[in-house]
């Protein structure tokens, strides 16, 4: 499928649920897609990407910032302790603060260096064992700890679990939003955008549907 039907998909949904259209930002995800696929997505005129892991980022997005100049970059992957220094220089925006730990190390570093990228906290809306993210239960009390640090807290984000209708994930979120006074919803990814859309989603995040199937090889 093309970028254009993508939007133009996301811009009927955005329609239906009586939204604006161009209210939600779409997030190409271009995770281990070959240069040429990405470079193609650009050429376009899209701006807006995800990527999974820091280190693939950073070996990618530098020579395409230079030759395209402004690209509005979001880490959407789990970001390891050590790693944060380097995803807060890259990134504009990271999806994925989900534990006290990295929340500190994000508010030292951004003392640092004097700037820090807009913050989305994953809460684990499934309350899946193998998943990383905050539980709904401690969501508001870990929202309250970022701010109490002064984070650029945006919003938040959630994978639904695989098997389960993924509305009803997104309607928890974004409660949970709400009742923290959060406007960033960032939720829905290639098979479930329209759904997140209706539900007040401000970023989706899709990738195969825009770039093709990965190839992991």
């Amino acid at each position: 499928m093309s970028l254009s039907e993508i939007k133009d998909r996301l811009h009927a949904a955005e329609r239906a649920a009586g939204r604006a259209e161009g209210s939600t930002s779409l997030i190409a995800v271009s995770k281990v897609q070959p240069d040429e696929r990405v470079r193609a997505v650009l050429d376009e005129g899209h701006r807006c990407f995800g990527e999974n892991k820091v280190q693939e980022a950073q070996g990618k997005w530098p020579g395409f910032r230079e030759s395209f100049g402004d690209i509005d970059l979001h880490l959407i992957g789990p970001l390891q302790s050590n790693k944060t220094r380097a995803a807060m220089e890259l990134f504009d925006a990271i999806h994925s603060v989900d534990r006290a730990k990295l929340a500190k190390a994000i508010a030292r570093i951004a003392q640092e260096i004097g700037q820090c990228p807009d913050l989305f906290i994953q809460v684990n809306t499934g309350e899946e064992e193998q998943k990383a993210g905050i539980l709904p239960g401690e969501a508001d009390a870990f929202v309250a700890e970022c701010r109490e640090m002064d984070l650029p807290v945006r919003g938040l984000m959630c994978i639904p679990p695989v098997e389960e209708e993924p509305a009803l994930h997104f309607a928890l979120l974004a409660k949970i939003a709400e009742r923290n006074g959060l406007s960033g919803l960032s939720m829905g990814m290639s098979a479930d955008f329209e759904k997140a859309v209706a539900q007040g989603a401000t970023h989706v995040r899709v990738g195969s549907a825009i770039f093709g199937e990965r190839d992991y090889g």
